[in-house]
């Protein structure tokens, strides 16, 4: 590929004086070495970047070219990478997407991905009572300000003259019943689910589970614990935490030793 030049603009300088008379010195030619700066294209994906503005918008490579007076051949040749745009082309397409160059070259925001093991989830039992009636597991703790919280739960069969303990909070709740069955009681109304039935209701009616079989019943839990406003009534009174109320969440968002996963998780209150 050919070198490029970009000459810098010279100072002004006033039109009187002996300095008038002088020659100004041209400034030297800043040479950009043509392999190096295809490497930094590709290195900062920019052509991915472009495909990436392009698609959210819903826009064509045609009507691209259109925004840009760019064909949409050498367009398509800049999304995969067979042609190194020049930062005047780029400028014009960052233009159309109210963008400027810095978006090119600016490191990529981190995503949010987070696996949790298995082997290193910490199994908690039901909080407040002497004879847990269940057991569960966060299946989000290292994920951080995370907008609501999944668990998988294990329910043990009823033990006669024990009564299953209500409990509400804000936001929702959502159950989907893995093996076994359950009585879900809401409010004043007991419904029995079983394995892939699945209930979604309002948290912060009272509500409580046991397990209605004669082995355990496992589900997956999702509650959404947030404060509810109404313009008529406003923020709801203080609710008391249910058994899954939140854990705290991850202190930052890089991933933590495995020995520090499990030794932060307090049980849920």
């Amino acid at each position: 590929m050919a070198t490029s030049s970009i000459l810098p603009t010279s100072p002004s300088r006033s039109e009187s004086g002996p300095a008038a008379l002088q020659a100004v010195p041209e400034a030297p030619a800043l040479q950009i070495d043509g392999q190096a700066a295809e490497s930094v294209i590709a290195e900062k994906r920019i052509g991915e970047r472009i495909k990436h503005l392009r698609l959210k918008k819903s826009m064509g490579l045609v009507e691209l070219g259109k925004h840009t007076g760019l064909s949409a051949s050498f367009l398509s040749q800049l999304e995969t990478g067979r042609v190194v745009p020049t930062l005047r082309n780029l400028a014009r397409i960052a233009m159309v997407f109210s963008k400027d160059l810095n978006y090119f070259f600016e490191p990529e925001p981190l995503t949010l991905f987070r696996i949790h093991r298995g082997k290193e989830r910490v199994r908690l039992p039901q909080s407040g009572v002497q004879d847990p009636a269940y057991f569960f597991e966060s299946l989000g703790y290292l994920v951080p300000d995370r907008q609501l919280d999944p668990y998988f739960a294990e329910f043990l069969p009823a033990k006669p003259g024990t009564e299953p303990r209500s409990h509400q909070h804000f936001g929702c709740e959502f159950l989907y019943i893995l093996s076994g069955s359950l009585t879900i009681r809401h409010g004043a109304t007991s419904h029995h689910v079983e394995r892939g039935d699945a209930v979604y209701f309002d948290a912060s009616t009272t509500h409580s589970y046991e397990c209605s079989g004669d082995t355990p019943a496992t589900a997956l839990i999702v509650t959404l614990q947030q404060p509810v406003a109404t313009p008529a009534t406003g923020p709801r009174p203080s609710l008391p935490a249910g058994p899954f109320a939140r854990l705290p969440r991850a202190p930052s968002a890089a991933a933590q030793p495995t020995s520090a996963k499990t030794a932060a998780i307090p049980k849920a209150g």
